[in-house]
């Protein structure tokens, strides 16, 4: 009796552990992604990102563990639009064979630096022409990144289509509420708080969603450095535009900000995300972060 009473549970020790492990193991890009995956994805999936929270995918650097790590994955979630241009390296050293999304497929890109509000000034670190990849910033884009993720889920376990169509459509309501309150709060806005000033070239398709004017003294890479001339030409602009705030980001260097608050008179506004979500703020989710960002640019 008592050998079958063992056999009976570790019977169901084995049923309940099959069923705890996940159907797919996903490996995306950066952490924005990681949380779309999440999202749509709930108990099916595993997810690792290789560029982590507060870390700058602009300046990732593999290492040989990450390329076991692509090896080792069922479905690998890219962003696209030259933002993690590396990836296709690694897919090749890793030999990977299964299926790679391009999370912004069907994006109407914009031009880095040329986004209706948008201007860069005369600075280094992207060539005029190239698409600006910071699509997500954009809450109607990221409904499209979650469409095609939900869609790659699907056909990569098609048992768990139903699974992942209910959570995408959950999760696509909960961003269409969020694009709603983001375009009421901005449209309310007066017209002197309308221009943002920040460090890098990232909030295109923010500012064309929501009816801003970013201006930014650097590139699209966090790393890129603006002539003089373009930061003195910029606080001649900022003087005349009377604006009186000034905007940090995480994964750039505060100190050319905050000359630039100095010599305009404008007083550092707070920190906003782009490019990577945080343990900070509560931008550990995509929502957390946009939610963040507008508690930032409409706040008081």
């Amino acid at each position: 009796m008592k050998h079958a009473i063992l056999a009976l549970t570790l019977a169901f020790a084995l049923v309940t552990g099959a069923q705890a492990d996940p159907a797919l193991r996903v490996l995306t890009s950066f952490t924005i992604l990681k949380d779309f995956a999440e999202q749509v994805g709930g108990d099916r999936v595993a997810v690792t990102t290789l560029v982590g929270f507060d870390q700058d995918a602009h300046a990732f650097d593999p290492r040989a563990s990450d390329i076991r790590r692509i090896s080792e994955a069922d479905l690998v979630i890219v962003n696209g639009l030259g933002f993690d241009p590396w990836m296709a390296r690694m897919l090749a050293s890793a030999r990977f064979a299964g299926p790679v999304v391009v999370a912004s497929k069907g994006v109407t890109p914009l031009q880095a630096g040329h986004a209706p509000g948008h201007e860069d000034d005369g600075h280094a670190g992207h060539a005029h022409g190239d698409a600006d990849p910071h699509a997500w910033l954009d809450v109607r884009n990221a409904m499209l990144y979650v469409d095609n993720i939900a869609a790659a889920l699907a056909a990569a376990d098609p048992a768990g289509a139903d699974h992942y169509r209910q959570r995408a459509s959950a999760y696509r309501a909960r961003l269409a509420e969020l694009d709603t309150r983001l375009r009421a709060r901005f449209g309310a806005l007066p017209e002197a708080r309308r221009t943002v000033v920040t460090p890098h070239d990232a909030f295109g398709y923010f500012a064309h969603a929501y009816g801003l004017r970013f201006l930014a003294p650097a590139g699209i890479a966090n790393e890129a450095a603006p002539s003089a001339r373009a930061v003195a030409e910029l606080i001649e602009q900022l003087r005349a535009l009377k604006v009186d705030r000034v905007f940090l980001e995480t994964l750039t260097d505060d100190r050319l900000i905050e000359r630039i608050g100095r010599e305009t008179g404008a007083r550092v506004g707070g920190t906003l995300y782009a490019d990577a979500l945080s343990r900070r703020d509560g931008a550990d989710t995509y929502v957390g972060l946009m939610e963040h960002d507008l508690a930032m640019l409409a706040g008081p």
